[in-house]
């Protein structure tokens, strides 16, 4: 059954370092789900007998890791102590604890940084600057650590451990086999070895792609693959390694002689898996570029983030009216970074020609004195059909959006300047902005510049050359879709 998550995706970034992202999450999904029933199945196919008291005493520990957590407690020791006291109830009640790992994992999800908890931490460090006491710098330094998930904090955390020292621990500590002629051939001629390799290198393709079919064909469509077949027949294929998990189930089914064959059969099913894979995605590679990428993508449309559509009447838009490929961009008038993205954007609207841009505010308040008023100018300069060119001139001034500025700007234009000061002192378009503000929230924005391009969130660097393969890669999916 299962499948090692990261050997999987290190062999796919070998072997095909050119697919789409959309397969990539496939793939960690079903291998993720596949080592979840593979653990579930450790903890309950391999207990003999089971100690009632000890495992309701292992799942009152877990009781009141769930109640520290809801508590909102951040201390490592804690939840390291009390999932330590988890394991050894559970070793004791019979029942294999390896899945308190699972569980433990479990409580520890990712989330994107809320607005309102990077303005707590921004309000703190601020304290923290007017007075660098002992008590604000810890009280700053834990609204810090609460504003990122405990996921990417313990992703940075024992990262290097897990890749460097505990994964390859396990691997010399588990994985070695003395081989030779008489051990080839016995093995090969094993039950146990030709099981796991077979099981490997045909069941679990056929049942990947066998159970997808199934599925979407009971459907009736609506449930069905997020990518093309051949995707999910390299799916099959490449979930093909087990390592970590599959010579853990190993070494408590087997001992002896029989282990090392179930070792090998393991190993061997990797190999092949590599080789297989190869050959699938070398030879959809082949295929001509709109039947690779229906072969690799599907037709379904994927889930967007951005909350609220771009509506040609409501947004700021730059380019055609209708394009198959639509960038949003939130932004700050006063953010530095946002104005190192603007000459990326502009190339980039020069570079394709079809693609529509639309502008939505987010001003940063807590950090950016004068954002709101310059988004506000924006919006007085959009009611006399200005507003990309106010946008522009602000984005090249942002040391310089005094009030007095931003009248100036507006001279420059040639605006009707006393209508322009009478909307600015009377917060004409706060409402306007607040409801950018609002889809920003809605759809996890929390800092700028931030980008979706046809609706999904764009992640990474914002240069010209990334956005660019961007663009590129949704225009390829959105001509799968409408062919």
């Amino acid at each position: 059954m299962s499948t090692d998550t990261a050997f999987a995706l290190g062999l796919l970034a070998l072997l095909g370092p050119r697919l789409p992202d959309r397969l990539r999450v496939f793939i960690l999904t079903v291998v993720v789900v596949d080592d979840i029933l593979a653990l579930v199945v450790i903890a309950t196919v391999y207990t003999e007998q089971v100690t009632v008291s000890a495992l309701l005493a292992a799942l009152g520990v877990y009781g009141a890791v769930l109640l520290v957590r809801a508590l909102r407690v951040r201390r490592g020791l804690v939840y390291a102590v009390l999932g330590a006291a988890t394991w050894v109830a559970l070793l004791e009640s019979g029942v294999e604890p390896v899945v308190v790992g699972l569980a433990m994992g479990l409580l520890t999800y990712a989330y994107p940084a809320a607005r309102s908890d990077l303005e707590r931490a921004g309000d703190r460090f601020r304290e923290f600057r007017e007075q660098p006491t002992p008590q604000l710098e810890r009280s700053a330094r834990e609204e810090l650590r609460s504003a990122i998930s405990p996921n990417e904090r313990l992703q940075l955390l024992y990262h290097p451990w897990t890749s460097y020292v505990i994964v390859p621990l396990f691997a010399l500590a588990n994985a070695g086999i003395a081989i030779d002629g008489g051990f080839l051939e016995r093995a090969f001629s094993s039950p146990i070895t030709l099981g796991i390799l077979f099981g490997y290198v045909a069941g679990k393709p056929l049942g990947i792609l066998g159970a997808s079919w199934l599925v979407a064909r009971l459907s009736g469509g609506l449930l069905r693959p997020p990518v093309g077949w051949a995707a999910v027949a390299g799916t099959g294929t490449i979930a093909e390694i087990g390592f970590t998990v599959s010579l853990l189930v190993a070494t408590l089914a087997f001992d002896g002689p029989q282990l090392e064959e179930a070792k090998l059969g393991i190993l061997s099913a990797a190999l092949c898996a590599s080789i297989i894979t190869w050959v699938l995605f070398r030879a959809t590679a082949l295929l001509p570029r709109r039947a690779q990428l229906h072969a690799l993508l599907g037709t379904d449309e994927p889930l967007v983030d951005l909350y609220m559509e771009v509506d040609a009447e409501r947004d700021h838009i730059r380019g055609p009216i209708e394009s198959p490929v639509t960038v949003v961009e939130y932004g700050d008038f006063e953010c530095p970074y946002c104005g190192q993205a603007e000459p990326f954007v502009r190339e980039l609207l020069r570079e394709f020609g079809d693609v529509r841009y639309a502008w939505r505010h987010l001003p940063l308040n807590d950090v950016h004195l004068h954002a709101q008023l310059a988004a506000e100018a924006a919006e007085a300069a959009a009611e006399q059909d200005a507003f990309w060119e106010m946008h522009d001139l602000l984005l090249d001034h942002q040391d310089a959006l005094q009030p007095a500025d931003l009248i100036r700007y507006a001279e420059q234009l040639g605006l009707d300047v006393e209508r322009f000061s009478s909307e600015l002192r009377e917060h004409t378009g706060a409402n306007r902005v607040a409801e950018d503000v609002n889809s920003a929230d809605l759809s996890g924005v929390s800092g700028t510049p931030t980008f979706f391009i046809n609706g999904r969130r764009h992640y990474g660097a914002y240069d010209t050359a990334t956005l660019s393969a961007a663009v590129r890669a949704a225009k390829a999916r959105a001509t799968v879709a409408a062919s």
